[in-house]
Parts: structure tokens; sequence; C-alpha cells
């Protein structure tokens, strides 16, 4: 069983920044992915970037430019820099974890973006 634990979250004006960390429990040995996502109301959840272990970064047509994903294996931890933010990205946004092949999702941290 794998816990995760989102933190970072909060209001912030257009073209703030905003960095989310995700500490996973356990080691890293056997994690395939860690990644993030968000949902708005409303909207079906959507991939904003992955980060493959030991193997390259994806992201949402939306935020390549903006957003960068990271990890510290050493913390067992994934971070999400956001910058140059936009009223379209607020959202709930989850941590999420493929270990062993097993998906493990965070509660979520709420980003809202507005003036």
């Amino acid at each position: 069983q794998v816990q995760l634990a989102e933190s970072g979250g909060g209001l912030v004006q257009p073209g703030g920044s905003l960095r989310l960390s995700c500490a996973a429990s356990g080691s890293i040995f056997g994690t395939n992915s860690m990644a993030w996502y968000r949902q708005a109301p409303g909207n079906e959840r959507e991939l904003v970037a992955i980060l493959v272990i030991g193997g390259n970064t994806n992201y949402a047509d939306s935020v390549k430019g903006r957003f960068t994903i990271s990890g510290d294996t050493a913390k067992n931890t994934v971070y999400l820099q956001m910058n140059n933010l936009k009223p379209e990205d607020t959202a709930d946004y989850l941590c999420n974890v493929v270990k062993y092949g097993r998906l493990y999702w965070g509660r979520g941290t709420q980003v809202t973006v507005s003036s």
C-alpha cells in the first residue's frame, strides 16, 4: 500500500507561481511513474504531467512551457512547478503513482488562480 501526501496548493493571481509536492510512503523501489492530474468542477480528470522513473517526462499541451515536473528519489517525492498560472488552471490537483503496476491516488490539493 502506498500513501500519498500532497501539499502546496492555494490561491494565486494570474501570472503567479506555485510549487506542488507529493510525498509517497515507502521506498522508490518498484515505482514505475509519478504524475499529476487535475480535475475542475464539471470536467473530466486530465493528465497534467508524468515522470517515468528512469525515463522521460510528458506534459499536457495546455501546460507545456509553464509547468515542470521533477522528482527526488531520495525523498520519494514528486514536484510540480507551475509558472505563469492562468485562471483555466484552477482545479483540484491530484498526485498519482504507479508502483509494481498498481495505481495509487492522493486526495488532491486545490489550486485557484484568480485576481
